[in-house]
């Protein structure tokens, strides 16, 4: 993949990230997928093949819901990628809390085989 099409594929799965959009998200990822997201007992949890890292997406979209996401800077080094992203949702007190995070991605036949997400949290 040229730089050009590994950027344009993390467009198109950030699209469908902002969407909820499960379907579009699982055409963007290869067949032994990894997804190790930044929420979970590991911590975070991680999933594996397709069948897992949907039930991850699905999770952590529910997970979510309600708040606003905004995607920043990408940046694209051989078959790796990382993509800044931001999140606002409110606490219990109705206050907007800003979450921050990074995704490392990793490419493989024209497609993304690996999701490794880190948040910032407060606390």
């Amino acid at each position: 993949m040229t730089k050009q099409e590994k950027r344009a594929l993390l467009t198109t799965f950030a699209k469908a990230w902002a969407c909820a959009d499960v379907d579009a998200l699982m055409e963007c990822v290869t067949d032994d997928c990894v997804y190790s997201a930044s929420v979970g007992p590991e911590p975070g949890t991680t999933y594996r093949g397709r069948e897992e890292v949907r039930r991850g997406f699905e999770e952590i979209l529910a997970f979510e819901a309600g708040g606003e996401q905004r995607v920043g800077n990408a940046w694209v080094a051989g078959e790796y990628a990382f993509s800044e992203w931001s999140y606002d949702e409110e606490d219990e007190a109705g206050n907007t809390v800003d979450i921050k995070g990074i995704d490392v991605f990793r490419f493989n036949d024209g497609k993304l085989q690996l999701k490794d997400a880190y948040r910032k949290t407060q606390g």
